[in-house]
């Protein structure tokens, strides 16, 4: 199979689909691999390295885009949308439900579309876990950071001194990106909560992480009491290919302190909170009603040469089973596979897609 791995051109996006051991992989396996020349620089890989895991380099996105599955980190931009046609396959992070625009380009070119986000493992989500993880462990960096006096925060240290108490940290869901905040909050001192629906899961957080890690049902009325008092809201709140519920909506930011942070991890999906919008690395944050928000949509790519390695460590499997096996054998030998497909043959094949664009639903075939 052709493959293409075009150079990531959304804003400050500076992860890369494969890495040369990857392509090394795929070339042994009798696949055709074309790169665009510097799509690994900021990930710390040279195009000499690609050449000679034996690529072919080509500075033409055209001739990339003209490969039968193409694999990018990030949705294509409009720049991009203009290489759509039938025949073609892209595998990359999608998040169509907040993109309705792109949704219905993907359906008007009749594109195959499988979105690593929803790609499945007996109940996981094992491509977008990586990415869930380093979010998770940077949502605490991040919202460390933003709580300094001097840049606008209420001037807390997370974990606080002897004889001061720590900063209250609250977390909106307690998947993978929901686990890896609550660790990190607690490796620095604070006092952590985190709210959750799934009761086996608040079990096995309360098993897995540090004692001051505590977990509490999330309803309206705790997320109320937790907005009253804390320091640092993170949103890691997810369903699978569906657009993130609003669990904060605006008028609920009166009761917070003036200079918390909130960091949401889940703006990709359309962010868990009223307030978010989508902010990149060179601009972070804005603030709303006294509190700072941090709603970066690809916190990742902060750490291209760990995010890059992590994501294609995952992906890579899923990409030689496309290109060995070709589309339809895949999918069909492979449900988890499967049930990435968001788009195909002009429909959306993803139920929780389909109801948040509020478009028709066309049963996945292959399920």
């Amino acid at each position: 199979m052709h493959i293409g791995v075009p150079r990531e051109i959304k804003r400050m996006e500076t992860r890369v689909a494969c890495t040369p051991s990857a392509v090394r992989h795929l070339v042994s396996g009798g696949h055709r691999v074309v790169v665009q020349l510097g799509a690994g620089h900021s990930s710390g890989f040279s195009d000499d390295k690609y050449r000679r895991a034996g690529a072919v380099m080509t500075e033409s996105s055209e001739e990339v885009w003209q490969s039968e599955l193409v694999v990018k980190v990030k949705e294509p931009l409009r720049e991009e949308y203009r290489y759509f046609r039938r025949d073609l396959i892209i595998f990359t992070f999608l998040h169509l439900a907040g993109n309705p625009e792109l949704s219905q380009e993907l359906l008007s070119a009749g594109v195959t579309a499988i979105a690593y986000e929803t790609v499945q493992d007996n109940g996981r989500l094992p491509l977008l876990a990586p990415m869930s993880e380093i979010a998770g462990k940077m949502s605490v960096l991040m919202g460390g950071y933003y709580l300094a006096h001097q840049h606008g925060g209420e001037g807390i240290l997370l974990g606080g001194v002897p004889g001061v108490l720590p900063a209250k940290v609250a977390i909106l869901g307690g998947g993978s990106a929901g686990m890896q905040a609550a660790r990190a909050a607690a490796s620095c001192g604070a006092d952590v909560t985190v709210l959750e629906l799934d009761q086996e899961r608040m079990r096995f957080l309360e098993a897995a992480l540090p004692p001051q890690v505590h977990t509490l049902y999330s309803t309206e009325q705790h997320i109320d009491e937790q907005l009253a008092s804390l320091d640092l809201l993170i949103g890691a709140a997810l369903v699978p290919g569906a657009a993130a519920s609003k669990l904060v909506k605006r008028g609920m930011l009166r009761s917070v302190k003036k200079g918390a942070v909130f960091v949401d991890i889940s703006i990709d999906q359309g962010g868990c909170f009223e307030t978010s919008r989508a902010t990149t690395h060179e601009a972070p944050v804005f603030v709303e009603e006294g509190v700072i928000h941090y709603c970066v949509s690809n916190m990742p790519a902060a750490y291209p040469r760990t995010s890059t390695e992590a994501l294609c460590g995952a992906t890579l499997p899923c990409i030689r089973r496309i290109a060995d096996l070709g589309f339809e054998s895949a999918m069909v030998m492979t449900p988890g596979l499967a049930g990435g497909l968001n788009i195909w043959n002009g429909s959306i094949t993803h139920r929780a897609l389909a109801d948040s664009l509020d478009r028709p639903f066309t049963e996945n075939p292959f399920l």
